[in-house]
């Protein structure tokens, strides 16, 4: 039977994403720019050609991407997002106007870009790396759509990060935690270092509320650069929020004035601050402020309530209730613990765990403990996946063995947690769940695996 067009770009969409992830990983880092600087360079820099709203931080990150778009595109704007990792398809990771590039853009895009690779990898003693190229193909993506702004999620950090070619007029921190320590330093204060160098002279620094340590250090960078700054709690802020059916309503005080009566189908204090950000991004975008008053507040409204965010406290299975969660770090788990706590009524929980080896998987699972009747542990398909075995040995500190049950693998791992929830009593009250969490990669492969994509 003859090959479908469709079917042949999926085919080199598969080679292209083998030749790109052959390259070096997204888990070894070599900070510097002179590479990316370099192709760009060589492209005729496509980032240049386009207004920019660059994001960094430890946690919200993706979220907060995904909610900017959202309402830039609610003002007819044409719009390109990036943001890493992906939960199960690399196109996830470039997306024009609310929708994943499909094969073929991709595919087309990369036999473009291939030439220029081999060009710059002879320049330099370390190859381009995989999130290097990726982020060049975004940017060449965007320019040739072409976008009217593009709304960029950094890879990791900020100085160096790869997507720091971008000459962005806002940048956006989101909350600032320890993940990364390794590259980033061990405290808040090093890690918000780095991360303050997205903020570019003149620019305007969106700063979500953030330790002491990591605002001394974002605003020493704004004062250095003649940034301007805009900070949750003083500028803009959560004023008031109730959990309600499918997510929660929000009271925003934004840059320009109050913003009422704002759906959020997401869970969370964390996804409302993440909200609240967004809109002052996007105010100080359109050059909003006290004296031209709100953005249009029916625009504001329907974007916020279109917005979706997969892989964050996501629903993907009812009877029992199935939640995948993407949280990694013991910052971002905090945050699904208290956001499970308010928005749902679980008599009991099992938790499905699959982690990255170079995270603090004590940390993570010490937030969870308390939360978790039962604690599944696995393994995802990654090279830098913890083995099963050595996750287990420290569930076992953690939960005690007796509550702590070891699946080699995934799929096996999601049956075993939600036949212990079928098997309790609660089950049958509809009180029973299942959370799978622990790296974005977990909660990606778990959403296919149980049918969402």
């Amino acid at each position: 039977m003859a090959q479908t067009e469709a079917e042949r770009y999926a085919q080199l969409l598969r080679r292209a994403e083998a030749e790109i992830v052959s390259r070096t990983g997204e888990g070894r880092i070599h900070p510097t720019r002179e590479r990316i600087e370099a192709l760009t360079g060589l492209l005729g820099d496509p980032q240049r050609a386009y207004r920019s709203i660059h994001l960094t931080g430890t946690n919200g990150k993706t979220s907060t991407a995904r909610m900017i778009d959202e309402l830039l595109r609610g003002f007819g704007l044409r719009t390109g997002r990036f943001t890493s990792p992906h939960l199960s398809k690399v196109n996830e990771r470039i997306v024009l106007d609310g929708v994943p590039v499909d094969d073929r853009t991709f595919v087309d895009a990369y036999a473009e870009l291939a030439p220029y690779l081999e060009l710059i990898d002879g320049q330099f003693e370390v190859k381009l790396s995989f999130f290097e190229v990726i982020t060049a193909l975004a940017f060449a993506i965007f320019a040739d759509a072409p976008v009217d702004v593009a709304v960029v999620e950094v890879g990791l950090g900020g100085e160096w990060d790869a997507t720091n070619v971008i000459d962005a007029e806002i940048a956006v921190v989101t909350p600032i935690g320890l993940d990364h320590t390794e590259y980033l330093g061990p405290t808040t204060a090093t890690i918000a270092h780095e991360k303050a160098g997205i903020i570019k002279p003149d620019a305007t620094a969106v700063l979500a509320a953030q330790p002491v340590d990591a605002a001394n250090e974002l605003i020493q960078r704004a004062v250095a650069v003649g940034a301007s700054v805009a900070r949750e709690g003083l500028e803009f802020a959560v004023l008031d929020r109730q959990v309600a059916v499918g997510g929660q309503l929000l009271t925003l005080q934004g840059l320009a004035g109050i913003y009422d009566e704002v759906f959020l189908p997401l869970h969370g204090a964390h996804q409302a601050q993440n909200a609240v950000l967004a809109l002052a991004a996007v105010e100080v975008f359109f050059g909003a402020g006290a004296a031209t008053g709100v953005i249009d507040l029916d625009v504001v409204r329907s974007s916020f309530a279109a917005v979706r965010s997969p892989g964050r406290l996501e629903t993907v299975r009812a009877a029992p209730t199935v939640l995948v969660d993407a949280a990694h770090n013991p910052h971002g788990m905090t945050a699904t613990v208290a956001a499970l706590a308010e928005a749902f009524d679980f008599r009991r929980l099992v938790g499905v765990i699959g982690v990255l080896g170079d995270k603090d998987v004590r940390g993570m699972l010490e937030v969870l403990e308390p939360v978790l009747d039962e604690l599944v542990v696995t393994q995802n398909s990654s090279a830098r996946a913890l083995p099963v075995d050595h996750l287990a040995a420290i569930a076992v500190e953690v939960f005690g063995r007796e509550r702590v049950s070891v699946e080699a693998r995934l799929d096996d791992a999601i049956e075993t947690a939600v036949r212990l929830a079928e098997e309790s009593d609660d089950a049958v009250l509809a009180g029973a769940g299942v959370l799978v969490t622990g790296s974005v990669i977990t909660a990606g492969e778990a959403r296919v695996l149980l049918g969402t994509r």
